[in-house]
């Protein structure tokens, strides 16, 4: 190794030249970082550890204790819980901001200072990325808020309200922070299951890719109903087709896009299924295609479906079933968006809620409600087959988790 070279690495060693200039100065990518042949370890690791920052969401009710902060190792798949940040009732679900710089939390409670709803909480993160810093708080005009997402011109927060059985919006100043709600759009019906349909149970809201629709999956009426979304104003409005029924006592629950654009998917927590559905991108209609159990043959113990992602390269869907304690996993034909089951893995833990594939498409994390664990699965890219690993996060009662 020549001195030169060999004193730019003892300076990346002591913290002393960043990596990419370190890169720059070597005139080497990465992954061909070797002298004599030899690549550059360090204490048999890779000299230069890539990580993602998790906020991962808790029932405070339960045994969690607020929003955690976890480091993920991308070389290992190792995950520390860095900081923990208490004080926030049952923030069950996370959303980011799309320049990261903002998170907000759904308090899925019944009640917000003395008055009926829960509420959202909003966050700025610091600049090193390494902290959160409380804005505020405001009502989401609905009991147990489930789940919140972020207008990609990071104008409005949408907000779903299970209880409530209905969705708002509200507005993001210009510091981060939320205003008072700018629109509400109450749901109303029931399904033919009596314990879990009694009435409307908005359980999730998605944007379109091009922010112009509202998808909401409503749990108590077997309906994905459909918004215009105005996003310099924040209003709602029934789009051409006002909704997308469901087979009766499915309960939709959550949704996501495809990487077409032009697809989507809807995982039914009632009947256990999920369903392709093809988009016009010009009007929002949706349009069934397929639907498939989540569950292998012959299961038949109690089972719901709980959340649903796409993989980076759109060539796979997996859904988290919570008693059967799996992630199933489909491909999917991009052209003609039918479902072809691959896997069911365990998730080595209790009631998956929710799970994440990080944005490399490497790993998956099963978040196990109720038994305080998250799971790190890796994923092979060309099959879409979860393996699991070692690495487990001990953590109370997790329920989402976000990856940055």
């Amino acid at each position: 190794m020549s001195g030169s070279f060999f004193g730019i690495f003892i300076r990346i060693i002591n913290g002393t030249m960043d990596r990419r200039r370190f890169l720059r100065s070597s005139g080497m990518g990465l992954a061909g970082a070797a002298c004599g042949g030899n690549q550059l370890l360090f204490a048999g690791r890779p000299a230069f550890s890539e990580f993602r920052r998790l906020y991962i969401g808790t029932y405070t009710t339960g045994s969690g204790e607020g929003i955690n902060q976890a480091r993920m190792e991308m070389h290992s798949g190792t995950i520390r819980v860095e900081k923990t940040y208490p004080g926030i009732e049952n923030p069950s679900f996370l959303a980011l901001s799309s320049d990261g710089n903002f998170l907000y939390a759904a308090s899925e409670t019944n009640e917000y200072q003395g008055t009926t709803g829960g509420s959202v909480t909003a966050f700025r993160i610091g600049r090193d990325r390494s902290d959160l810093i409380l804005l505020n708080a405001r009502p989401s005009l609905g009991e147990h808020p489930c789940h919140v997402t972020v207008s990609r011109n990071g104008k409005f927060v949408l907000t779903a309200n299970y209880s409530g059985g209905n969705v708002s919006v509200l507005p993001v100043l210009a510091d981060g922070s939320l205003g008072e709600a700018v629109e509400m759009q109450q749901h109303s019906g029931s399904g033919p299951n009596k314990q879990r349909q009694e009435k409307a149970h908005a359980h999730s809201v998605n944007l379109s890719p091009d922010n112009r629709f509202a998808y909401v999956c409503d749990l108590g009426i077997d309906k994905v109903v459909i918004y215009r979304f105005n996003d310099q104003t924040g209003r709602l409005y029934p789009a051409e087709m006002p909704f997308y029924r469901t087979a009766a006592g499915a309960g939709p629950r959550h949704f996501t896009f495809g990487s077409d654009k032009s697809s989507a998917f809807v995982i039914n927590e009632l009947n256990s299924t999920l369903t392709s559905l093809s988009v016009d991108t010009e009007n929002g209609t949706l349009t069934e295609i397929q639907t498939v159990s989540l569950l292998p043959a012959p299961f038949s113990g109690e089972n719901t479906g709980a959340d649903v992602h796409v993989h980076p390269n759109g060539q796979f869907v997996y859904g988290s079933n919570r008693g059967h304690d799996s992630i199933v996993v489909f491909s999917t034909d991009r052209k003609a968006g039918r479902l072809k089951l691959v896997q069911h893995q365990a998730t080595l833990g209790k009631t998956p809620r929710n799970f994440a594939i990080d944005p490399s498409g490497n790993y998956l994390l099963a978040a196990n409600q109720n038994s305080d664990s998250i799971r790190v699965f890796t994923i092979n890219q060309k099959t879409g087959i979860l393996a699991p690993t070692d690495n487990v996060l001990m953590v109370s009662s997790p329920v989402c988790v976000l990856i940055r």
